[in-house]
């Protein structure tokens, strides 16, 4: 296939910075060599340049960091990803988690093209279920399942046109979620699978049950991968680490599994901080998880 690489430098969703230097350290780590020995073709459409951003802030929710720029982040995102979907497999590479306010709007719309259900599948620490309103950190990579849930508050945004239904949510590797978000979610019909259900029945069976119903449904999937979904031990750039994550094991089946089933149709990239890193070990790891997820098995590894 041809998997094209869109750098999303979002560094305006949290106030930690260095996720913006993330797409060139996923450059760096060799990611598209990776892809081209696995016999895809590689097109590096470059970073995304939003619009300048406004000084306008949401007088609800004072709080709110740096909202206008995560619009046009929102903005410009949403029209690389649509476009980006047409032209192949699209693989962005952040920036941190708001980035998907726009990489998922933007694959949703070609899906709605094709006439076919857009799913998401969440690896992350964290729900990421707040909206603009109810967040208290005002931390908008925090809110981005929210906005393509269609929830209320994201009147600064642009208008969602295809909202993804709840039980086309799968979320994997909880272990950060406010009470708000835990009463959110318990709810709900968005799959949420915590730490303490993969210690007890394994990380295979929840996502092969969540793989199924795409299938069924005859789905395009998303997979947003956060580095917090794994364990800091492996992944240490993350501005927002929780211990007790995905191990080095965990999160290659996942991206083997999810191959195998031949349903993903675009990847995020999300919240590497390479100011924060080890001699580039975190973004050296996902690296290799992306390509897992495009067809790396074990006996391919390089050692």
């Amino acid at each position: 296939m041809t998997c094209v690489l869109v750098g999303a430098p979002v560094d305006s969703g949290k106030r930690r910075q260095g996720c913006k230097m993330g797409p060139d350290a996923y450059r760096t780590a060799g990611l598209e060599e990776a892809l081209r020995s696995l016999g895809h073709s590689v097109h590096d459409s470059g970073n995304v340049v939003p619009r300048p951003a406004n000084e306008n802030q949401d007088p609800r929710n004072p709080a709110l960091h740096a909202l206008d720029e995560n619009v046009a982040w929102t903005e410009g995102l949403i029209a690389a990803g649509e476009k980006a979907a047409r032209d192949g497999f699209p693989i962005f590479l952040g920036g941190d988690h708001a980035m998907s306010l726009g990489t998922i709007a933007g694959v949703a719309a070609y899906a709605k093209a094709e006439g076919r259900p857009l799913f998401v599948l969440w690896l992350d620490a964290h729900s990421d279920i707040h909206t603009p309103t109810t967040t208290q950190s005002g931390n908008l990579h925090g809110t981005a399942v929210a906005y393509h849930l269609g929830m209320d508050g994201f009147d600064a945004f642009p208008p969602l046109e295809n909202p993804i239904p709840q039980d086309h949510v799968c979320m994997i590797g909880l272990r950060s979620v406010d009470e708000p978000e835990h009463q959110f979610l318990a709810g709900s019909d968005v799959m949420a699978i915590d730490m303490r259900a993969i210690d007890e029945q394994g990380i295979t069976g929840p996502l092969t049950a969540f793989l199924d119903s795409v299938a069924a449904a005859g789905g395009m999937l998303h997979v947003s991968l956060d580095a917090d979904f794994l364990d800091p031990s492996i992944a240490p750039a993350v501005g927002t680490t929780v211990p007790g994550g995905a191990t080095f094991r965990e999160a290659h089946l996942v991206m083997e599994l999810v191959c195998d089933s031949g349903l993903a149709t675009s990847l995020d990239l999300a919240e590497l901080n390479p100011f924060l890193d080890e001699r580039g070990k975190t973004a050296t790891l996902m690296v290799d998880l992306a390509a897992s997820l495009l067809g790396r098995r074990v006996f391919d590894r390089p050692t």
